[in-house]
């Protein structure tokens, strides 16, 4: 769900209502995948859009993933200027991966 972002320069009106009509949609480039980090309590994830006041949503897309969070044992520990981590089970159970929105 990538949305087209025009340069501050754009003169070409076509190319800022495809913009504005991609955000109506509710495209967004502020979204990612991320697998928890094996055997260890922590995963940091880098994204450009990450801003120390973003709001982080996840979604699981594996069984192993949906049971950490029914687990209760995963949230987001810190946000920041570029990054966000998760703070999770120290676990060696692999693919918890999940689809994340930031917002804000």
């Amino acid at each position: 769900m990538v949305a087209y972002v025009p340069g501050i320069t754009e003169i070409d009106l076509k190319k800022i209502v495809l913009s504005i009509q991609q955000l109506a949609a509710g495209r967004s480039n502020a979204v990612g995948t991320v697998t928890l980090a094996l055997s260890a309590a922590t995963t940091v994830v880098t994204d450009k859009n990450c801003a120390a006041g973003s709001v982080i949503l996840f979604m699981p897309t594996t069984a192993n993933a949906a049971a950490e969070i029914g687990n209760g044992t995963m949230y987001v520990s810190a946000v920041a200027n570029g990054s966000f981590t998760i703070t999770h089970a120290n676990s060696a159970v692999a693919g918890r991966t999940f689809l994340y929105a930031i917002h804000g």
